[in-house]
């Protein structure tokens, strides 16, 4: 069991996470034809667009409430007012779901009760489905900002009640963060495999999966449909991706009676045959042939890479749950984690990674503690990549934000078919570095040099030895 260690220093040098708002818009982009909105002042927002556009090479429909001097003393309900009918005049979205950030949070305004009042006013209003998360850049990280998103979405769309019997073969999906738009796109297929109709929530897999649109919309163009989400009680059963979704479960589990299950990690052989194993069960249908043949290759993959792999020392620095999914994945794999930085103290599964100590930190520890552990690799996202420099080590970039690759979004590391193909990038990285021998590295110690030797034995004149 790993010991949760946070360093004692008055601020972060060198910042590993990215904020709660941020994780909370990138879930409120899953949903189709929404508008995420700040709850803010104008920086707020203008650094999580930056940061996303950067990862996403998309446009982004972040808008704010421009919270200035004056609100930031008499309060911002007037501001949160004119944010919303202004965005249902000029955009016309179908959702808008509003984050928090520090500034507005500091103050301790009650935005509930605003939105309240002016949701009463302003009858406009009444054809835009509305959410509000309570997400302040001081608490948490990324994750904490997505599940607490997703959690206001259930809790204010989802109808509750009894089934209606709609669709027998209706599951719903919950991914977490850190899954990509493909990995979204294997787990539907999974689904699809045994039979069932996955409704995933949020689904990036639809709106920030790089696609070009016929005419520009202001709006997210795809993403999980309000019909669909009001409809989640309709599942057989949820299963929720990374344990910061467990609340999203539970509230859905709650409202709806529909029994739900958290899976930890869906990265390597182990965990995917528990996501198959569970849609095989939900189902009453036997695994299908083309999942075997995929776990197959997963298997050839794990024998050929291993080589590679064993014994090498990784760091990894990422949020919780994504910590715990690649330190278990390495760790399958005959790799020694010698590193893991994390982001927040909230997870229960820090604990279980498996490594000597986590600890809650930015990437200048993340560089000290891989410096002095040895790393042979540093895994994490793409403000790693100086660390990577000083240190001399190769970098696999992981998690948000990625800015410096390109396809991103369709890059898989989950089920059978990403976590091959995830293998083998690492194991490329690895093979890579092995430098292939000329001619001239050889000495003449290794490789003996031919002679010719005269004998004086009858019948044999030359030898060669």
């Amino acid at each position: 069991m790993a010991t949760l260690l946070q360093p004692k220093k008055n601020g972060s040098i060198n910042p590993l996470k990215s904020s709660a708002p941020l994780g909370a818009a990138l879930a409120y982009l899953g949903v189709d034809g929404a508008v995420p909105l700040f709850h803010g002042a104008q920086g707020c927002t203008s650094f999580a667009l930056t940061l996303a556009v950067r990862h996403f090479r998309e446009d982004m429909p972040m808008q704010t409430t421009a919270i200035a001097e004056v609100e930031t003393i008499l309060g911002g309900a007037d501001n949160l007012e004119e944010a919303l009918v202004n965005l249902q005049a000029r955009m016309n979205p179908k959702f808008i779901g509003i984050a928090s950030t520090a500034l507005i949070e500091t103050r301790g305004e009650d935005i509930t009760g605003d939105l309240l009042s002016i949701m009463q006013r302003r009858h406009e209003l009444a054809r835009t489905a509305i959410v509000y998360a309570s997400t302040p850049d001081y608490v948490g990280a990324l994750e904490d900002g997505w599940a607490k998103a997703v959690t206001a979405i259930i809790e204010g769309l989802v109808v509750p009640g009894e089934r209606r019997q709609k669709s027998l073969r209706q599951i719903n999906i919950l991914p977490g963060v850190h899954q990509t738009a493909a990995d979204i796109d294997q787990l539907r297929d999974m689904a699809a495999a045994f039979g069932l109709d996955a409704v995933v929530l949020p689904d990036l897999s639809g709106s920030l999966d790089g696609h070009v649109n016929a005419e520009f919309t202001p709006i997210t163009s795809g993403g999980t449909k309000l019909e669909d989400i009001a409809d989640m009680g309709e599942g057989l059963a949820t299963i929720a991706i990374g344990q910061h979704m467990t609340p999203a479960a539970e509230a859905l589990e709650g409202l709806t009676g529909v029994p739900s299950t958290v899976l930890a990690n869906l990265t390597g052989l182990a965990a995917t045959d528990e996501l198959v194993a569970l849609l095989s069960r939900i189902s009453g249908v036997a695994v299908p042939e083309s999942l075997k043949r995929r776990r197959s290759q997963l298997v050839d993959a794990m024998l050929d890479c291993h080589f590679y792999l064993g014994g090498k020392r990784i760091a990894i620095a990422a949020d919780p749950d994504l910590t715990y999914q690649l330190a278990v994945f390495f760790k399958s794999l005959g790799a020694e984690i010698v590193t893991a930085v994390t982001t927040t103290h909230h997870s229960a599964l820090l604990e279980r990674v498996p490594a000597k100590e986590v600890v809650v930190g930015d990437l200048m520890d993340f560089e000290e503690r891989a410096a002095a552990a040895q790393a042979d690799l540093l895994v994490t996202h793409s403000h790693g990549r100086q660390a990577a420099e000083r240190l001399g080590l190769p970098h696999l970039r992981v998690g948000f934000p990625i800015f410096d690759r390109l396809g991103v979004q369709h890059r898989s590391m989950i089920g059978y078919a990403g976590s091959r193909d995830f293998l083998y990038e690492v194991g490329n990285i690895f093979l890579s570095l092995i430098k292939e021998k000329k001619p001239e590295d050889f000495t003449s110690a290794e490789v003996p040099p031919f002679k010719v030797q005269e004998k004086r034995d009858v019948g044999q004149t030359l030898a060669i030895g």
